[in-house]
């Protein structure tokens, strides 16, 4: 009889925890997310994992839906943040010279997206750039 009346307690602890676990994941599965997918069916499920496999990948998400019961905190006003300015070209080129980059030891031509623009580097010209052993970005020489 002491075994039967252990066993039930141990069931019913076990039962206990499975409903407080099950009533804790209903309330995180209450939202549901929608997205369309690129070949255009629509995909509504509880996560984003997994949607729209088998059709080309997400197009868009839709807002997530949330409990119509749940309370709404206000949100605070964020700050605004400034964009970083982009990085300007050091001084000092001009006709001739290229950047290089002395950590890499790959040089710039003029007029290309990284010239001046590395943290470490110096203009110098092309020649001088290969006798110190560095190379052309992308294995392309300057037009002159």
């Amino acid at each position: 009889m002491k075994i039967k009346s252990m066993m039930l307690a141990c069931v019913f602890s076990v039962a206990g925890s499975a409903a407080f676990i099950n009533v804790a994941m209903a309330a995180d599965a209450a939202t549901t997310v929608s997205a369309t997918c690129n070949d255009g069916t629509a995909y509504s499920g509880a996560s984003k994992k997994g949607a729209c496999s088998g059709h080309k990948g997400v197009k868009q998400w839709a807002a997530a839906e949330a409990p119509a019961a749940a309370p709404v905190a206000p949100v605070a006003a964020a700050k605004a943040v400034a964009p970083s300015a982009p990085v300007a070209a050091a001084a000092g080129g001009g006709a001739g010279k290229v950047w290089v980059n002395t950590k890499t030891k790959v040089y710039h031509c003029e007029g290309t997206a990284f010239y001046g623009k590395t943290k470490e580097g110096s203009y110098m010209t092309e020649a001088e750039a290969k006798a110190a052993g560095s190379h052309a970005d992308h294995g392309k020489a300057c037009v002159k």
